[in-house]
């Protein structure tokens, strides 16, 4: 296999278009077409885990952070990040970050989460804005059922459970072809009538080069008439952070003690107790202090992020309890899932899961 397949299996479960504007994700170092030896995953890339990449054969490195995260001006070895950059580059290893794509997921970071605390059920807590799309096009009767094919295998007209979704209206059409054009139907110079069908579809953003791809190639006009719009329609397959519930409510002390233990945090911060049962939690990896209003609106008992500052805790307003457990602890078990699902995906191929230890933080 050569890199890019890897990383098309791997935007399968998180297309980079679904992550945050901010972030910078992808191809960060390497060669696209070079042969992947062995992928070592991690969640940050430093200077051991390109050691360890090296001593284990493996060119690729799938890390959930990206190294190069603003703009590099120089690789002259002074920054970690430069001296990173420099070995991989020496010694022709490819790093890839997923970071806020495999967030967005709804089989990702904060789903890994779930599972390990046993929250049930769990639905994405913000979904993502503007990533649903609608095709409108126009096309002969006759096209109209080899045209939505094409565009259902593109990946259009998936919504939720649901395949081959689409709506038709029979209509007429109208041109006029000049003399430099080639029309299927109808002849240069005469205005054309022919029976047609509006079709709509929707798709992820994720997938619109794949439909527009489909779309020109399939149909049977020289010039198509179509409109993509942008939908406020809100998809819960994309986005931040998850909330679902506990299969039997926990005292507040008796869960925290449960995440701490699963979650193996060396300590937890969190908001005053409220001396009632923790039946609906909220979870966001990482940096999740933005979600504290979300996961209040969405009715949950308990908020599970890192790196929550002191005058956001006072935002639990005695309605549920903030749980700060690091930023690390929260993301950790995101290599594993990735290991589980290229192992599954590409099984009998090299994927190794690192063994450096990358949490920069350090307790007493």
């Amino acid at each position: 296999m050569i890199v890019k397949e890897v990383t098309g299996i791997l935007e399968e479960l998180a297309p980079l278009a679904h992550a945050e504007d901010f972030d910078n994700v992808g191809l960060l170092v390497g060669d696209g077409n070079q042969e992947v030896s062995g992928i070592l995953v991690t969640l940050d890339t430093l200077e051991n885990v390109v050691d360890e990449a090296i001593a284990h054969n493996c060119n690729l490195i799938v890390s959930f952070h990206p190294i190069i995260f603003s703009g590099l001006k120089k690789l002259s070895g002074d920054t970690y990040v430069q001296r990173v950059v420099i070995k991989a580059i020496q010694h022709k290893i490819a790093i890839y970050s997923m970071h806020t794509a495999l967030d967005n997921s709804v089989d990702g970071v904060n789903a890994k989460i779930c599972e390990i605390l046993g929250i049930m059920e769990p639905k994405i807590l913000i979904p993502q804005k503007n990533t649903i799309k609608k095709l409108t096009t126009y096309a002969p009767l006759e096209a109209v059922e080899d045209l939505k094919n094409a565009l259902y295998n593109a990946g259009a007209g998936t919504i939720g459970n649901y395949s081959n979704c689409s709506f038709t209206t029979k209509g007429i059409g109208s041109y006029k072809a000049n003399e430099n054009a080639t029309p299927t139907k109808g002849d240069i110079g005469k205005t054309h009538f022919e029976e047609e069908m509006q079709i709509n579809i929707t798709f992820t953003s994720s997938v619109e080069k794949k439909v527009m791809n489909a779309l020109f190639k399939n149909h049977p006009y020289e010039e198509v008439a179509y409109e993509v719009l942008t939908l406020e329609n809100t998809n819960q397959d994309i986005g931040m952070g998850m909330i679902g519930s506990l299969n039997k409510p926990m005292k507040e002390i008796d869960f925290l003690n449960l995440v701490k233990e699963r979650m193996h945090a060396k300590g937890i911060r969190h908001s005053a107790l409220l001396d009632k049962n923790i039946e609906k939690v909220a979870v966001l990896g990482g940096s999740g202090a933005f979600a504290i209003k979300a996961a209040k609106a969405a009715g949950a008992d308990l908020f599970i992020t890192a790196d929550v500052k002191y005058h956001q805790f006072f935002e639990a307003e005695d309605s549920m309890v903030i749980a700060d457990i690091g930023h690390f602890e929260t993301e950790q078990f995101t290599k594993n899932l990735l290991v589980d699902y290229l192992t599954k995906k590409i099984p009998n191929f090299a994927v190794r899961l690192s063994e450096s230890k990358t949490n920069p933080i350090k307790y007493l």
